[in-house]
C-alpha cells in the first residue's frame, strides 16, 4: 500500500483505504496532474486529485468548485469537488512534488468516450452532445460573474502564467513562420494571408470585450461528458480549463467544422438570445480561429513541398477569411 496516498486520503476521508488506481494526466514537466481513485475496504468510492501546475491552486478549485454547484443547480450531474477534513485544499508533498490536492465524488456514470468503445455497435450520433450544449446555453444566459480567472479557450490574454499568448495566437504564429519559409512564388499571398488574419483579429478584438460571457466548464468532448446506458447525456466532469469566456468562442472552439457550427448556432439559439453585437462579432472570431488554427499547421506542414497542393490549401485558407459566412442566420 502506497504510503504516501494514505497519508493524503487519510486528510480526507476517515475510512480505510483498499487499493489505488493512479491514472496521470499531466502535459509536461510544468504540468503534473495525478488522479487517483481511491476504494476504500468499505467498497465506497474516492476520486483525489494532484496537481503541481500554474494554473490549479486553491482558490482556483474554489471556482471550480462553484461552478460545479452552479451546473448541478441547472440539472447537469457533476462530481462534486471536496476540500480535505479542515475545510482546505491543501498542499501536499507528493512524488517529490508539493501538490495541491481535492476530492471529487466518484461518478456512478461512464464517459461517452468509454460507453463507445464498450459498446461498438451503437450507431453514431450527436444526441447526447446536442444536450450538453443545451445545457451548456442555459449556462451562457445566466451570465455568470462571480469569477475574473479566463477559461482555457481565452483570447487576448492567457490563461496562466506560463503561456505568453493566447492558443489561437500561439498557433497564428507558427502557421506565419511556416509560411514565411515557402519559396518566393508564394510570398504574395502568404503576405496577403497574414495582413487579412491580422486586420480581422483587430476588428475583432474591439468587439470582443463587448460580448456577454459567462463561467463554462470549457471542455466540451466525449472523453468529459457523462451518459447512462442508453448513452443519454447526464453530466460533465474535469473543470480544471473552467473559466470566464465568451459563449460564442466556446462554441466555436469545440464545433470547427463550419455546418456543424452551423447547426450548433441554430440548436442553442432555441435557448439562448444571442445579441445584435455577437451576430456582428461571429464571422469575425470564427476568421480570427478557423484559418491558422493547429490543424491547418500541421496541414501546411504535409503540403509544403507540394506546389499544386500548396496553391490549393492557401487558396483556401484566404477564401475562409474573405468568405462571407452570414452566420448571423443561424443565431
Amino acid at each position: 500500500m502506497d504510503k504516501e496516498l494514505c497519508r493524503i486520503f487519510a486528510c480526507f476521508s476517515d475510512e480505510s483505504p483498499a487499493s489505488f488506481e493512479v491514472i496521470s494526466t499531466g502535459r509536461s514537466k510544468n504540468d503534473f496532474r495525478d488522479t487517483v481513485i481511491v476504494t476504500a475496504v468499505s467498497g465506497n468510492k474516492l476520486v483525489l486529485k494532484l496537481s503541481d501546475n500554474d494554473f490549479t491552486f486553491p482558490e482556483k478549485l474554489k471556482m471550480w468548485q462553484r461552478t460545479v454547484n452552479e451546473y448541478r443547480a441547472l440539472g447537469c450531474y457533476c462530481p462534486q469537488i471536496w476540500t480535505d477534513k479542515s475545510g482546505d485544499f491543501p498542499v501536499l508533498d507528493y512524488k517529490g512534488r508539493k501538490c495541491v490536492v481535492s476530492a471529487e465524488e466518484y461518478s456512478p456514470y461512464p464517459t461517452a468516450e468509454k460507453r463507445e468503445t464498450d459498446f461498438k455497435d451503437y450507431a453514431d450520433d450527436s444526441t447526447y452532445m446536442d444536450d450538453a450544449w443545451l445545457l451548456t446555453a442555459k449556462v451562457a444566459a445566466r451570465q455568470f460573474d462571480y469569477t475574473d480567472y479566463p477559461s482555457g479557450y481565452c483570447l487576448f490574454e492567457t490563461f496562466c502564467p506560463s503561456d505568453k499568448t493566447d492558443e489561437v495566437l500561439e498557433n497564428a504564429l507558427e502557421w506565419i513562420k511556416l509560411a514565411d519559409a515557402l519559396p518566393e512564388a508564394f510570398k504574395e499571398q502568404t503576405e496577403r494571408i497574414k495582413r487579412l488574419w491580422y486586420e480581422n483579429r483587430d476588428s475583432l478584438e474591439r468587439l470582443y470585450p463587448l460580448l456577454p460571457r459567462s463561467v463554462f466548464q470549457a471542455d466540451l468532448n466525449s472523453t468529459n461528458i457523462l451518459v447512462d446506458e442508453e448513452r443519454h447525456f447526464k453530466g460533465l466532469i474535469d473543470f480544471n480549463l473552467c473559466g470566464r469566456d465568451v459563449f460564442l468562442n466556446y462554441l466555436m472552439r469545440e464545433n470547427r467544422p463550419l455546418e456543424q457550427l452551423r447547426r450548433r448556432l441554430r440548436l442553442v439559439s432555441s435557448i439562448y438570445r444571442f445579441s445584435d453585437l455577437e451576430k456582428q462579432a461571429a464571422p469575425l472570431l470564427y476568421r480570427c480561429l478557423a484559418p491558422l488554427w493547429f490543424s491547418r499547421v500541421e496541414t501546411l506542414k504535409q503540403v509544403s513541398g507540394d506546389d499544386t497542393a500548396l496553391r490549393e490549401f492557401l487558396d483556401e485558407t484566404e477564401h475562409m477569411l474573405t468568405e462571407d459566412f452570414r452566420l448571423e442566420e443561424q443565431m
